[in-house]
């Protein structure tokens, strides 16, 4: 066996990959295996009994979204009856920030990659303040995903098809030489999205008013690229999935109370260990006492090799998740350590043009001490808070070490 051709072969076809956002979707009919009493959620696998309070207002304000319960006490009732299934976001070809619920009638983006023939979806990112993804579930909070669903989604996706989709995978590589890293900080990315859907919105819309307020609306959230470049970053990702002998990860995700990660080479097996609660700046009025595990299925994107990993391009971030601009330099010089690769296509201006790391190989993470970095928001633990910070936080050294007992017992085995 030759763990290193594995990996190569792993970090070519992440690399190789190409994802081009196409459409605009209901999710029950573009998501694999989602159906109306089916909810899916960030990270890997969990029983309600097991969530956390952002996790579970989340679920609740889809079932009350889905008019599958008229009130808090109803959805809890629906899920403790046993009428509600979940799943992991990842099982279903999907991704989701926070909390990452997703339920049948929401809609999301569609992500395609030509070159593997794979999809992948997000749900479309609702802006800063109380919303779904922090388990808020207010009137409030329903009325904009409404309106999200039923005014913004289908002028996108008329937009999508007038303008023939738009590279991701280029606006990321132009997003990080304009101070992005593609996490955290999306400022450069959700200009650059708004700037090649605004041109189809103004033609396509017919409704003048309501073409500016979706406008308005994407122009005013840094974040508002975020989910299809999660999408992205989960094709990139899962195209180096499943090569035999190959000790690369292929998912990083947290569902509030566990962190997981799956191994190219182990297929769809999860490693699991106590999510941490990460280390940053809080809002005023906030503490760590306040904040939740972490938690999102945002860490795909350091999976990718941007986010933490691409840190030194965005010394800017330091200012929301803190420390100083020379720590952001620092994190990326600190992740070439324990990667197989520099992605060609996705560089990094202050470090020469050098390639982003890619490709976290669980023997160099054990060897060297090293979990990888990641860049995130910080959720209260209760439902309906929000968000209280931003910072960072690494996985725990135990997931990657039971990895690679689990990789040594499999292919060890095989050989002997």
């Amino acid at each position: 066996m030759n763990v290193e051709q594995a990996n190569q072969t792993a970090v070519e076809r992440m690399m190789a990959a190409h994802p081009v956002l196409k459409t605009v979707a209901r999710a029950g009919d573009v998501v694999p295996g989602l159906d109306a009493k089916r909810i899916l959620h960030a990270g890997p696998p969990i029983a309600w009994g097991r969530m956390s309070g952002p996790l579970r207002g989340a679920v609740i304000g889809a079932l009350l979204f889905e008019g599958l319960a008229e009130s808090r006490e109803d959805a809890i009732h629906l899920v403790e009856c046993g009428e509600i299934a979940f799943s992991p976001c990842h099982h279903h070809g999907a991704v989701g920030p926070m909390a990452g619920v997703t339920s049948a009638s929401m809609q999301v983006y569609v992500v395609e990659d030509a070159v593997h023939e794979r999809r992948a979806f997000s749900t479309l990112n609702e802006g800063y303040g109380k919303v779904l993804r922090y388990g808020a579930f207010a009137p409030e909070v329903l009325d904009k995903l409404r309106w999200m669903n039923e005014v913004m989604a289908p002028m996108l996706e008329i937009a999508l098809a007038e303008s023939g989709g738009i590279d991701l995978r280029a606006l990321i590589a132009e997003a990080l030489h304009m101070g992005d890293e593609g996490h955290n900080r999306n400022k450069a990315g959700s200009l650059l999205y708004l700037r090649q859907l605004a041109p189809a919105v103004q033609k396509t819309a017919t409704d003048a008013a309501a073409a500016a307020n979706v406008l308005a609306f994407l122009g005013d959230n840094a974040l508002s690229v975020l989910n299809p470049v999660m999408a992205a970053c989960k094709l990139m990702a899962e195209a180096g999935s499943g090569v035999e002998g190959s000790t690369v990860v292929t998912t990083m995700a947290r569902n509030g109370t566990d962190f997981g990660i799956r191994v190219s080479g182990l297929g769809e097996r999860w490693f699991t260990a106590p999510a941490e609660v990460p280390d940053g700046l809080y809002f005023p009025g906030f503490t760590s006492a306040d904040a939740n595990p972490d938690i999102g299925d945002s860490t795909i994107t350091e999976t990718a090799g941007i986010g933490a990993f691409a840190m030194a391009a965005a010394p800017a971030i330091v200012n929301f998740v803190g420390g100083a601009p020379e720590d952001a330099l620092a994190a990326t010089l600190e992740m070439y350590e324990i990667t197989v690769a520099e992605h060609r296509q996705l560089t990094i201006p202050a470090l020469g043009f050098r390639g982003s790391p890619l490709g976290i190989d669980i023997r160099k993470v054990v060897e060297l001490g090293m979990t990888p970095r990641v860049n995130t928001g910080i959720a209260h633990r209760k439902a309906g808070v929000g968000q209280v910070g931003a910072g960072l936080v690494r996985p725990p050294m135990a997931i990657f070490e039971e990895a690679l007992v689990a990789f040594a017992d499999r292919y060890l085995e095989k050989e002997a």
